[in-house]
């Protein structure tokens, strides 16, 4: 995970999942700037501050299309060899990078999140964290829920993240 200056260009394909149209936005190098279960460019755009938006967007394939495919056919490992570049404080770049960590069916509450980021009091800060990941499904904030085994909040919607998680549960 890497920290860069917003793209000139960016690429943006949507791809059909088994949850609904999935859109990847990438910069020029292919690293996922926003992912996430729409269709809607506008709603992409809405992830990334308005200072990190690119200037042009331009419709085509994108490298990590073939791991979202790769992940719905079963690899659940594919989405962890995509390169993403967000743009955040330190302790959600460690925050994001913990994320990727979690493994598959082995999901987090957000306290276990929290000491897992070396902080178990810091509840607030790990939710918050997974509130501003922008790249979901490759930093999958989707992997963590509360305590009481319930989904907890979710961009883009709490039935896309019970059905990834009953996907992984069940691989």
């Amino acid at each position: 995970m890497t920290t860069i200056a917003p793209p000139r260009t960016a690429t943006l394909q949507i791809i059909d999942t088994p949850d609904g149209d999935f859109a990847v936005l990438a910069d020029p190098r292919g690293r996922v700037l926003v992912s996430g279960w729409t269709s809607d460019p506008d709603a992409v755009l809405a992830r990334l501050r308005p200072d990190r938006r690119p200037v042009e967007i331009v419709a085509a394939e994108t490298a990590a299309a073939d791991a979202v495919r790769a992940y719905y056919a079963g690899d659940l490992r594919a989405i962890d060899r995509v390169e993403v570049a967000q743009h955040g404080t330190a302790l959600q770049l460690a925050g994001w990078q913990a994320l990727r960590r979690i493994a598959p069916g082995e999901p987090l509450t957000y306290a276990g999140f929290a000491s897992a980021l070396g902080s178990p009091s810091a509840v607030r800060a790990a939710a918050s964290i997974c509130a501003r990941n922008a790249v979901a499904l490759f930093v999958p904030c989707h992997r963590v829920r509360r305590a009481d085994g319930t989904m907890g909040g979710f961009a883009w919607g709490t039935g896309v993240k019970q059905r990834l998680l009953a996907r992984e549960s069940a691989a």
